[in-house]
Parts: structure tokens; sequence; C-alpha cells
């Protein structure tokens, strides 16, 4: 119980202050006492209320020293508040107890070598950042942004290791990937020999440029197909999977030669006996032209005869506005 030694009456305004005082050092006290929860950790954590993030995270250490969520916090609220051995501390307990707890070590180092350019401890720091960047850390925002590298940001080192995150993280933006974008766009197709339309085609970039897609659908005809392309990166090259509505599967490799998207299938096994080997050309003919050839063989590539060749047209404002008329 607080005593105030003094009279109150005859004073409204001192009563005032002094009723503010009071309620504040119980405020004070209930806070300093208040148990530590993880809501209230990780309010203080999304605030970026630093040094009461790490004392909550700290207390909840304590209740669940096997917790590596808890540890990484700690670390990282300590970092911030430049309690730099505590935080290197907190993130190794992280990552030794994060193994297959959903913690990734990548993560895990990247705290570790943030922490260790804080210091300024330069080596270290660019060591550990590439044993995080080339297992795989891919959050760029945080290597541009965090102040920890600002002093290094010139680094040679620095700035190859964060061209290996930015690539873990777009590594669809690699230029193998933009060989085949000569095909992309949407197309009205039609026979290479007479000009008889066949069929018209749309062209995509999808899942962050990592597909190349395409829709055809075959003039006067309800067939149509679709196919994936993707540049594999194991095996250096390119390579096609292809479906359509009468069950027909083919699966192509290549690569792009002399401007040239050059696709080969297997020699595969057919049902009615023998096998069948498919040679696939996309050619590019300029902005708004591409060629597409196929020739099979029914002798493993000794002989060839031409299944079909057809030329893609880019559409125009009026051939797109005439489809929807339709």
């Amino acid at each position: 119980m607080i005593l105030l030694h003094t009279d109150l009456s005859e004073d409204p305004m001192h009563l005032l202050v002094a009723l503010a005082f009071v309620s504040s050092l119980f405020a004070f006290s209930s806070s300093a006492q208040s148990p530590a929860s993880p809501d209230a950790a990780d309010k203080a954590y999304s605030s970026q209320n630093w040094p009461e993030a790490e004392r909550q995270y700290s207390d909840l250490t304590d209740q669940q020293p096997d917790n590596a969520r808890f540890w990484y916090r700690l670390g990282v609220s300590a970092r911030a508040d430049k309690h730099f051995d505590a935080a290197l501390a907190a993130l190794e307990k992280a990552k030794a107890l994060g193994v297959g707890h959903g913690l990734p070590a990548p993560l895990a180092d990247y705290e570790l070598a943030t922490t260790y350019a804080g210091i300024g401890d330069t080596q270290r720091a660019l060591t550990i950042l590439k044993t995080s960047a080339y297992a795989g850390f891919m959050q760029p925002a945080r290597l541009d942004n965090d102040a920890e590298w600002t002093s290094l940001r010139a680094d040679s080192q620095f700035i190859a290791l964060a061209k290996e995150v930015h690539h873990n993280a777009a590594p669809c933006e690699d230029p193998e990937f933009r060989q085949f974008d000569f095909w992309l766009g949407d197309w009205n197709v039609a026979s290479a020999a007479d000009g008889t339309p066949r069929g018209s085609s749309h062209i995509s970039k999808e899942m962050a440029g990592c597909v190349v897609w395409e829709n055809w659908t075959s003039a006067g005809s309800p067939y149509f197909g679709k196919s994936y392309n993707t540049w594999n990166p194991n095996l250096k090259r390119w390579e096609q999977y292809w479906v359509d509505t009468s069950a027909g599967v083919m699966f192509f490799h290549g690569e792009l030669k002399n401007n040239i998207m050059d696709y080969w299938t297997d020699d595969v096994p057919q049902s009615t006996g023998g096998t069948f080997l498919r040679h696939l050309q996309f050619f590019n003919l300029g902005p708004d032209k591409v060629r597409q050839f196929s020739q099979g063989s029914n002798d493993s590539g000794k002989t060839w005869h031409t299944e079909y060749d057809l030329i893609y047209t880019r559409t125009t404002k009026t051939d797109q506005a005439a489809a929807a008329s339709h």
C-alpha cells in the first residue's frame, strides 16, 4: 500500500497528479511482474520493441529450453539490442535445435553472419554468409536492407554472395529460361505449304518464369492440347511435356541451336509394334513469326517423314477483337 503524506483535499490538482502517479506505479509494477507469454513476445517482436522482445524470449527459453523458435527470436532481438554475445549464443542454440524442427540451417546461418557483420568481424560474417547462400538462403530483401551489411555492400565477396541469394529466390530469371521467349504470345497458326488455318495457340510464361505454357486449339475440331516447357538446370537442356485430348503424351528434350529450339523424343515403343522417334523444331523467324516443324521416323532415324509444318503469325488487336466478338 502506498501512503501519501499530504493533505490533498485542499488542492484538487494535487489530487489528480497524485492519483496519476499511483496509477502509473501500479501499472509499472504489474508490467514488471507480468510473466512472459508467446503472444506478448511475438507482439513485441513484430513491433520491433527489441528490449521487451529480448526479455520475453529470454524468459520463454527458460520455460521451454528446447524451442528453436524462441532461441531464434531471442538471438534476433538481442542483436537488435546490440547484445552481440547473447545473440550469437542464442542463434547457435537455435541452429542446433532447429535441425528437423522447422528452422532451416541457412536461415540460422544468415542470422549468425549478420550478427558477426554487426560486430565488425567481416571475415567470419562473409564465411558464414557463403555457407548460408550456397545452402539455399533465399531472402534477398533481408540482405539488401539489413543495416549490419552496409559497410560491406561494395565488397566483391559480398556482391557475389548477394547474387547467389537473389538467384536462390528467383532461379528462373537465369538467361537460359528466356531462350524460348520468342514463342510467347497469341498466334494464328496455318499450314506452311498452303496457308490453310490449322488452329490458334496461346503461349504464356508461368510459375515465376520457370515454365513456357502452350495452349493449342485446333481449327474446326474439338481437339486441343497443352505443353509445359522448361529449362532443366541439372541436365542442362530444355524439356517439353505434351498432353492432349486424344490421350496423346509426348516427352521431348533438346536445346536452343542457331536460334532454333531443337527438340527430340526418345525412340518410343508403340502399342502397334515397332518404335517411333520424333524431331520437333521451332524456328524464330522474327518478332511476329515462328515456324514449327515436326518429323517422324519408324526406323530409329534412318529415314524421316514430315508430320506437319506450321507457321505461327502473331495476332493483331483486330484479330483479338474479332475473336472476342464470336
